[in-house]
Order: C-alpha cells, then sequence, then structure tokens
C-alpha cells in the first residue's frame, strides 16, 4: 500500500519562501503532485513532476514563484514556494498517481494516493 506523507508545513510572513516535502512509500509512483484546498473551494493543483524526469507542470498561479523538484538519487519531491501572500494559506496536500503524462499531473481526479496535509499559513 503507498503512502503519501508531507511535511514542512507551517506559518510564514507574507514574502516568505517555505519548502514543502512529500515522501512516498510501497510504490514509485511515476507521477507526483502538490494540490492546496481551503474550504468552500475545490483542491487546487499547485505543482506536478513526473518522477526522476525533469517534467513539471504549474498552475497558472505560480507565475514562476514555485519550484517543484527531486534532488539526485532522492525520491523525496520538494515544493519549494516564493514570494507568498497571505491569500495562499491553505492545506498543502501531496499525492502520487500510476499517470506517467504531464496532461493530468493538475487533475486531482486522477491521484489515488494521498497525504494527511501540511498547513501553510501566510501572515500579513
Amino acid at each position: 500500500q503507498v503512502q503519501v506523507m508531507e511535511s514542512g508545513g507551517g506559518t510564514v510572513q507574507a514574502g516568505g519562501s517555505p519548502r514543502l516535502s512529500c515522501s512516498a512509500s510501497g510504490y514509485r509512483a511515476p507521477a507526483m503532485a502538490w494540490f492546496r484546498h481551503v474550504p468552500e473551494a475545490e483542491r487546487e493543483g499547485v505543482a506536478g513532476i513526473l518522477v526522476g524526469t525533469n517534467t513539471t507542470v504549474y498552475g497558472d498561479f505560480v507565475k514562476g514563484r514555485f519550484t517543484i523538484f527531486q534532488e539526485k538519487g532522492d525520491d523525496t519531491v520538494y515544493l519549494q514556494m516564493n514570494s507568498l501572500n497571505p491569500e495562499e494559506t491553505a492545506t498543502y496536500y501531496c499525492a502520487s498517481t500510476i499517470r506517467g503524462s504531464a496532461w493530468y499531473l493538475l487533475r486531482p481526479t486522477e491521484f489515488t494516493n494521498w497525504g494527511k496535509g501540511t498547513q501553510v499559513t501566510v501572515s500579513s
């Protein structure tokens, strides 16, 4: 059974640059992604990566501020976020999928294994 676990959330000031980490055990999925969710809104795709490649996809709102990446020899998926604003306060989730195409990377319905989420609060 695949288990996904996030870490790195917390409270940052506006303009801050937190880094989130995601690890998955039990199966090396071909793709992983970060999503975020606030109450009464739909889950939103933040960034996705085809594992072991440089293929990445970002939500339109990212506008070059975030980077999803893996370090060589490490299966952990990182999300480096910069220039956060208070409206981006949310629970950030990591998820994995058996889909091996970039086409699906920001579509939450295509992801089957989810972490419990990590809260990121951006204070003004």
